[in-house]
């Protein structure tokens, strides 16, 4: 029998339902870190220490401890090492990322406005998208575009109220940074799916707490200040990188960047829950488009990957 006569194994065609399966999934664990990314900003107003790179040290170790404990804990001493072995120079770069954001969002506020960092951050998507595009051909819908472009309407909308013209230069290019940053980790945990970049986080905190140590005045804090430090580090941020870097390989970089700007939406209403402070019904209004806009642009994608997983495969 010839070599050209036999019969060659088939060739296994991609499942839909596991790619719609994985986007949900996806989803769901971008919007957890949205979510707990959200509380930030109403656990900071509870502490009393003035120092921004005190704030930054004591959430960044915290951060760093609830990582390992959650990497020790699901994948046990060997896997964790295997891991960090595994991340290479990509794991590096989302880390180098994350310590910029981390660390550059709470200096911007001493800066410039929350309006202004909010305002640049919801930049992220579009910035995901085309770094995806540029660098990667990473085809973009017309719907992922359109629900952008109403996302950063939305929360130009939100923060009108607090533009007052003030412009510093220093905090909006922290803030532009803190933008560039994740957009970049966004789409090279995209394009490292294969990869786990939890250790890749854990080593982004551990460099911002190094950084902070040699900027910090001092280490000292009450212990109520204590308190809302662990819940900034390990909640805040330790629980929002966890579940980002976890969603973010399974969607594309623009949905996640996207699904991400629910972070200025929530920030309000924890804010609002936990020191009474009524949101303005610019900002109401500001987040219920970016509300909507998510909400349709998820259910579309939604039923696209039910469309595609009800066709049947070409053999």
């Amino acid at each position: 029998m010839s070599v050209s006569s036999v019969p060659l194994p088939p060739v296994a065609a991609p499942d839909p339902a596991k790619s719609a399966s994985e986007t949900a999934v996806g989803c769901l664990l971008v919007a957890g870190s949205a979510i707990a990314w959200s509380t930030g900003g109403a656990l900071t107003r509870f502490l009393d220490t003035t120092d921004n790179w005190t704030v930054v040290f004591w959430r960044s170790v915290f951060a760093g401890l609830f990582l390992l404990c959650f990497m020790l804990v699901r994948d046990g001493p060997r896997g964790t090492l295997r891991l960090f072995r595994n991340m290479g120079l990509a794991g590096v770069g989302v880390g180098i990322c994350f310590a910029i954001a981390s660390s550059c969002f709470i200096v911007a506020l001493s800066y410039t406005t929350v309006a202004n960092v909010l305002l640049l951050q919801a930049a992220v998507p579009l910035l995901a998208a085309l770094i995806s595009w540029v660098l990667f051909r990473e085809r973009v819908s017309l719907a992922t575009w359109g629900a952008i472009a109403v996302v950063i309407a939305g929360v130009a909308i939100m923060v009108s109220d607090s533009l007052d013209g003030a412009v510093s230069p220093i905090g909006d290019l922290l803030a532009l940074l803190i933008a560039i940053s994740f957009a970049s980790a966004t789409v090279i945990t995209r394009r490292k799916a294969h990869l786990r970049m939890t250790p890749a986080v854990f080593l982004g905190v551990v460099m911002a707490a190094c950084a902070a140590s040699m900027m910090s005045g001092s280490f000292s804090a009450s212990v109520r200040d204590f308190g809302f430090l662990f819940a900034l580090g390990a909640v805040n941020l330790g629980l929002g990188l966890a579940l980002f870097v976890s969603g973010a390989r399974l969607i594309p970089s623009a949905l996640a960047a996207l699904i991400g700007t629910l972070e200025p939406v929530l920030g309000p209403v924890w804010v609002w829950l936990l020191h009474n402070e009524i949101p303005t019904q610019r900002t109401i209004i500001g987040g219920g488009i970016i509300l909507c806009a998510l909400l349709f642009h998820l259910g579309w994608e939604y039923r696209r990957q039910r469309v595609a997983s009800t066709r049947k495969p070409v053999v």
